[in-house]
């Protein structure tokens, strides 16, 4: 089977297709790719860092620390730090007394994890629109190409086994490609979703245990 003879003997609406295909194909990759390292690095860094900063004497210690690995835990514990710093810098303002330092906390470091986790949600929605369009787009390929296939040979009026074949066959192609452009996009969307979902749940640890060390520390 040739692929050349699609791009050949095919319209503008087949080549489309191709080439939609083909661009879709390279987005997933490029997002698996992207995403699977940054993930993997954040992973490494907590795990680096969790260590250094629950074995820091100090408080001090433990900013030193954070700072000296790149990772979601070390920028959770320079947040979280600052905003005990801050309120205890403006805790005789009326704002900031009238919500306990708990509570202030608490929001002050949900926010931080927010922040954090956002940038490893890009490019899931791409990844499931592709993986949920790729199949269909690849079979509006194949049927156009049938059509089209099936009109020629009319008019050309070979209608044996061997003329209907080879074009039928070039257009079903176009099925096979919206299936390899979108299993590796699921595959990579549930992996990346569950990659995120334990990364999360060791920030949310994390950050439960931090917060208590920060109440329970004395100035």
């Amino acid at each position: 089977m040739n692929l050349g003879l699609v791009f050949e003997s095919g319209d503008y609406v087949l080549i489309s297709v191709f080439l939609l295909l083909v661009l879709m194909s390279i987005a997933t990759w490029t997002v698996i790719v992207v995403r699977a390292v940054k993930l993997s690095r954040a992973k490494k860094g907590n795990a680096a860092v969790k260590p250094m900063i629950w074995n820091a004497k100090s408080l001090s210690e433990a900013v030193a620390q954070a700072k000296t690995v790149e990772a979601p835990m070390s920028a959770l514990t320079l947040d979280a730090v600052r905003a005990r710093e801050s309120y205890n810098l403006h805790k005789d303002r009326q704002i900031a007394a009238a919500v306990p330092l708990n509570e202030y906390l608490v929001r002050q470091i949900r926010n931080s994890m927010s922040q954090r986790l956002r940038p490893f949600d890009s490019g899931l929605t791409a990844l499931a629109s592709i993986g949920a369009t790729a199949p269909f787009i690849g079979l509006f390929g194949t049927v156009w190409g049938i059509y089209h296939a099936l009109i020629n040979i009319s008019k050309s009026g070979q209608m044996s086994i061997a003329a209907v074949a080879g074009p039928i066959g070039e257009a079903l192609v176009a099925t096979a490609a919206g299936l390899f452009v979108a299993i590796p996009a699921v595959l990579a969307y549930n992996f990346l979703v569950r990659g995120n979902k334990t990364l999360a749940q060791d920030m949310d640890a994390f950050a439960h245990d931090f917060h208590v060390q920060l109440l329970n520390h004395k100035d």
